[in-house]
């Protein structure tokens, strides 16, 4: 199978003063990384949505069915408490919200599996990495 994740594309009208910036949106084949660094596949596969500092304002926020999580406040929203096995889960199996497990967001067990020749024991490793990088954003 092959999988797909929603990326951007930034036009620059090439005109004069006024030049306008159109945002265009793209289903592209996910691409291979590193399953080391948390940090690089966040920034790889979540930034276009959730913005680079997962904030909910990526630049293809305004295109998803369902507005972005601002991920940095997940603890503040579990009593101070980052909710590791929660997040994982929504990364593995996605979530009733219609917009997880669509072309919004995808479950990503399988998409990172696939990268890996089907090797679910690095996909999992992926997934930790990217919950532990999530933890670190989140605000005081």
């Amino acid at each position: 199978m092959r999988y797909t994740i929603l990326t951007i594309a930034i036009l620059l009208s090439l005109g004069g003063a006024g030049s306008a910036q159109q945002t265009i949106l793209n289903q592209t084949p996910v691409r291979p990384t590193s399953w080391a660094s948390g940090q690089h596949m966040y920034q790889e596969y979540c930034a276009a949505c959730h913005g680079t500092d997962g904030d909910g304002q990526g630049p293809a926020a305004s295109a998803c069915t369902i507005k972005p999580v601002d991920l940095r406040k997940l603890a503040r929203s579990n009593r101070g408490n980052f909710p590791y096995e929660d997040f994982y889960a929504v990364l593995q199996f996605g979530t009733a919200t219609p917009a997880h497990g669509s072309a919004d967001m995808p479950i990503w067990l399988p998409m990172f599996a696939s990268l890996n020749r089907g090797h679910e024991a690095i996909a999992q490793q992926r997934m930790h990495n990217i919950a532990n990088y999530v933890a670190s954003l989140q605000s005081k």
